[in-house]
């Protein structure tokens, strides 16, 4: 099983990708600016499985073998540049998401590249950026008895890492890896979650993405 790093990765997105991977038993490194908030986070979460979750700065994170960036899309780009070295050569998920709340609903927001996935490949030009996790919710994610059966829209440029990203959503409980395809598809996958989550907040509700036609 994987060492998997999330960069960012105390708050309530991140935390739920890292109690589902160590359910599906791989082990954990939650990052965070502080790392001492990073292990008081990773201290009170509920591992189910076989798997680990453990708190550290940010650049143990990216020491993993495997590194999903989870902070604000603000602040995204010169993390990942800040941590290149270390990311070099590795599989790295981009789960960031640029999104403005205007009233009642979120709206996606477009950075020069079309989309954040782009942004941070820019600024990793060694690692092998991925894009996944975008349409989740967090509750959800969070609680493995709450029934979740999701398809993770996985994207990217590289072929062998899209299958590594694939193989690692289908290991987390509740989850299935749908490969979409390039980065060109970025835009229009990281701005569907505007949708998803202003559905959820005008309806009061948990919805999540399911591709009809795929099979179980």
């Amino acid at each position: 099983m994987a060492t998997v790093g999330i960069i960012g990765g105390t708050g309530p997105a991140g935390t739920g990708v890292a109690i589902r991977l160590a359910a599906g038993g791989h082990h954990v490194v939650l990052g965070s600016r502080d790392a001492q908030r990073a292990a008081d986070v990773a201290e009170g979460l509920t591992v189910t499985g076989t798997g680990s979750i453990s708190g550290a700065g940010n650049d143990a994170a990216a020491g993993a073998e495997i590194v999903v960036i989870a902070t604000p899309w603000d602040s995204a780009v010169q993390t990942a540049r800040a941590l290149r070295e270390s990311l070099v050569g590795k599989v790295v998920i981009s789960m960031v998401n640029a999104l403005q709340r205007e009233g009642r609903e979120l709206v996606p927001l477009f950075p020069p590249r079309g989309s954040m996935a782009a942004q941070i490949e820019a600024a990793l030009p060694d690692s092998k950026v991925v894009g996944a996790f975008h349409h989740l919710p967090a509750s959800e994610m969070g609680d493995l008895e709450s029934g979740l059966a999701a398809d993770v829209v996985i994207f990217g440029d590289d072929a062998a890492s899209r299958e590594v990203v694939c193989a690692l959503v289908d290991d987390m409980p509740g989850l299935r890896g749908v490969i979409a395809g390039s980065m060109s598809l970025a835009a229009p996958i990281e701005s569907f979650t505007a949708v998803c989550i202003s559905i959820n907040i005008r309806h009061k509700v948990h919805s999540y993405v399911r591709l009809a036609g795929m099979g179980e």
